[in-house]
């Protein structure tokens, strides 16, 4: 079975791939894919993480809060 393979890089939503002579009149497939995979940009979370002051003894606290279960 003969193959035709082609690589583009895609400007718009078609594309336009040469077809050998002796593939016509016959049914042919043609499949897309992505030749590589899209790079991913990593999420940036700094728009969701804060700080709190914390003006007191921490371990104080959780023991406190251990101590009511």
């Amino acid at each position: 079975m003969q193959a035709v393979r082609a690589i583009v890089h895609p400007m718009g939503n078609t594309v336009s791939i040469a077809i050998p002579p002796e593939f016509m009149d016959l049914d042919i497939e043609i499949v897309a894919f992505p030749a590589s995979e899209p790079k991913k940009t990593p999420y940036d979370f700094s728009g969701l993480a804060g700080q709190l002051k914390w003006c007191g003894d921490a371990v104080k606290e959780q023991r406190k809060l251990r101590d009511e279960w």
